[in-house]
This record gives structure tokens, sequence and C-alpha cells, in this order.
């Protein structure tokens, strides 16, 4: 607990376990805190942790002696999200390599008992495993002798211009006490209050992402107003496609007659594939179709269904574009087109590379950071350009914190960062009874997000 000596105020104590560029440093340290142990796998970052905040470090948390680590008053931890991700495997606990880092912070709890903890990861935390994996959690952080409670928020809720869900689990040892979780304001927001006008560090776009985009801006133009715009993905290889995907498979038929049987279909973009080779026949279905299925999942069967009426309805003028959009990868051949009622110029939008299509979005906000690549940065659309890496800082309320020098290294690190300030207004709720210690400029911020 913090103390006083002789009218000298000590800063609560915390640590920071995958404290990664810190984020829960940062939240921490505006509220009076003072970090006494950290821990982080990644040298650069254990390197990049004590140039920007004067501490190194541990290594890998399985190496640490729990008895060993200082005393303190918060624990916060975002421990590996990748085991409970829908992106991923969603092996959870039984994930050799990650999934089983959360009873190494459980282990810390028991041995140190903080007053508080918070814990951040993924939202599909609280679903996986149809909800086992986060009632296991809650039982062992209560058999610690916590009250806990959890919260699903995104910066963009507190006027911070990104969309990116994160559940929150906070714990005290002295019940709630009073805690209440902070209130969205939910105020308009716009990704330009991060941007800097044309950075000379920004990366442009490649000559193969800018014709991608100037072939689905072609898409919007020939589109006629008064034909709404689809609000599920496009999936043009679907444009002539008559393959089977309700009442069974492609994969369906070739088990049953072999390649032979796919002949009498057309595949992506409409390609008969009696005119290939029998070899040829089954790469020529789209990647969606190529799933070892005997029936596709009901989602599936409805964004095929929606494709092929959609280009039924509009042939007259999707045909003559479609063979332009057919030497990109399959990944840039899918679109999303996130701005209903809005004009149809592609480059006034923030747009967005990823694994499901090229997606399109308001430049209110930002899509979330990945922490896999660093090609699905967003793009700033009327500047033709990535983001900065510092400008993605600034999604993540990570002020001026110097960052690793490689782009791809700083994205990454990015990507799995938390967001300082909505972790800042669940601190300063949390840990409203230290008020008496807390330094008079942390009372002001009390019960509400704490903009970095």
């Amino acid at each position: 607990m913090p103390v006083s000596h002789g009218g000298n105020v000590q800063r609560f104590r915390f640590i920071d376990l995958f404290a990664g560029l810190g984020g829960f440093h940062v939240a921490l340290d505006k509220l009076g805190g003072t970090c006494v142990f950290a821990a982080e796998w990644q040298a650069h970052l254990q390197d990049l942790y004590f140039e920007n905040f004067g501490i190194k470090p541990q290594g890998d948390i399985r190496d640490v002696k729990p008895a060993l680590v200082p005393d303190h008053d918060v624990l916060c931890a975002g421990f590996p999200c990748q085991p409970f991700s829908k992106a991923g495997e969603q092996l959870g606990f039984e994930c050799t390599r990650q999934g089983d880092l959360f009873f190494n912070v459980a282990a810390i709890i028991k041995a140190k008992t903080p007053r508080y903890f918070i814990l951040e990861n993924v939202p599909n935390l609280l679903q996986h495993d149809g909800g086992k994996t986060f009632e296991r959690i809650k039982t062992i952080l209560i058999g610690l002798g916590y009250e806990v409670d959890a919260r699903r928020f995104s910066p963009h809720q507190f006027g911070i211009p990104q969309i990116r869900e994160r559940v929150y689990i906070v714990g005290s040892r002295a019940g709630r006490n009073g805690f209440v979780w902070p209130e969205p304001t939910n105020k308009p927001t716009s990704i330009k209050s991060v941007l800097e006008h044309q950075p000379a560090d920004a990366k442009p776009l490649s000559p193969q992402v800018e014709k991608c985009l100037e072939v689905w801006d072609d898409f919007l133009r020939r589109s006629p107003s008064s034909v709404e715009l689809p609000y599920f993905p496009i999936w043009s290889m679907e444009f002539g496609a008559d393959y089977p995907y309700a009442d069974g498979t492609p994969y369906a038929v070739l088990s049953e007659k072999g390649t032979r049987g796919l002949s009498k279909f057309r595949g992506s973009h409409g390609a008969p594939l009696r005119d290939l080779t029998p070899d040829d026949r089954w790469a020529a279905l789209p990647s969606h179709a190529r799933t070892e299925q005997f029936e596709f999942p009901k989602w599936k069967q409805d964004f095929i269904r929606q494709n092929r009426e959609f280009y039924a309805s509009n042939r007259k003028w999707i045909d003559p574009w479609v063979s332009k959009v057919l030497t990109f990868p399959a990944s840039l051949q899918k679109f999303e087109w996130n701005i209903k009622g809005g004009e149809r110029d592609i480059w006034r939008y923030v747009i967005q590379f990823r694994a499901s299509g090229v997606r399109i979005k308001r430049p209110t906000t930002a899509p979330s950071l990945i922490a896999m690549t660093d090609t699905q940065v967003p793009i700033i659309g009327w500047e033709k350009r990535y983001m900065t890496p510092r400008e993605c800082a600034g999604l993540q309320s990570l002020g001026d914190l110097a960052l690793p020098e490689s782009r791809t290294r700083a994205f990454a690190a990015l990507g799995n960062a938390v967001n300082a300030s909505v972790v800042g207004g669940i601190a300063s709720n949390l840990i409203a009874d230290f008020n008496e210690f807390l330094p008079p400029w942390v009372q002001p911020i009390h019960r509400q997000v704490a903009h970095a």
C-alpha cells in the first residue's frame, strides 16, 4: 500500500507483465504510479522499454520466480491473445507456446497478493470453448481472494479514432468498493486527429496496390446510383460461378465423381471447368469453395448466394469490368464497402488490405491494428499512403514513446499494445480509494477516461 513518510507521498506501485511497448506503464504512470517490475520476452522490446521508462524488463515470464517479484499494489497483464483469438486456431490453454501463460500471471497474484489487477485480452476470450475458458479464469482469480468483473471496450467509445474491441478483467481484494466501469462518451471521432500531413517517412502505395484500388474505384464508379452497394463482402470470383454450394459442395462432387464431375460447372469468375485439364479444375474454383466439406456453413452459403444474386441483377455493368480484377491475387478480388450511402470515390476513405479482402471505411475511425503484418496497416486514401508508426502510436494513445526502428517490428508491437487511454480510465476508477495517497493532479481524472 502507498504510505506517507514525513509528508512525502510514495506513489502506488505496479508491475507490467507482457510489457510490450508499455501501454499499461503509460496509463498508470499518468495516475501517479511507479513501475517496480516488468517482464517482456522479446529482447528488442526490453531495450526499448528501458529507453522509454528507465527499467529493464526481465525475460520470459515462465522463468520468473513469483516470490522474487517485488511487492506491488496493482498487477497489469495483457497476456497473449492468439490462443483465444477468432483469427487463430483458438487452442486456448492447450496452445503449448502461449496458451498457458495466464497461469504464470495467477501464480504471481497468488504469491504477491496485489490489491488490484487489470488484465486485457481479445473479446473472444469470453466465448472461447463455450465460455468455459473464461469461467475457469474467473474461478481461479476468485479463489485467490478477488472480486472479479469483466467488460468489453473499444477506444472509439472514448473519442479515440480506432475500432479495437478488447475485454478488460479487473480484480480487487477489497471488493468493488465503489468501482464503476468508465462510461463511454461516444463522441464523434476523426482519424485526422492523429494524422500528420504528408509525413516524409510515410510508405507510399506499391504499383500493384494502387492499381488494385483503381480497379475497385472503377467498380464503384460504374455502379449506377440507383443500385445499393452490398453490405456483405463482395466476392468477385462468384460472378458467373455456378458450382454447387447449398445442395452439396465441390468436394462432395469430387468425392463421388472425381474431377470429371466438376466439368459441367463454372468456377471462379464463370470460367468453364470443362475447358480445363482434370488437374486444373479443382484449382479453378474459388479458394473458399475448395474446403473439404460436404456441407458449407450457413454464413458461407449466404455470402455465395448474395454475391450471385447481386451479379445476376447487375451483370450489364459488371461484365465489362470483371476482367480487370483477374490479374490480382484472390484476396484482392474481394471487397468490403463499409460506406453505406457515401460518395463512391475510394480515395476519400480509409483503406485496409485484409485476408478477407480490400476493406473501405469512413475516415471517422481507423480499423483495428493488426500485429501480424505491416501489409495490413491502414491506408490514408486521400494521401495515397500508409499510416506511419507514429500515427498508429496515436491510435494506441502512447504519446511520443520511442518505437522500434524497423517498420515491421513497430507495427507488430503496436498491434499487440494495449490502449493507454482506455486502461487509464479503468485504472483511475479501480484505484479510486487510493485518493488520499495520490498526487493532487491525479484527482480530476477519476471516473472518466484519461486521454494520453
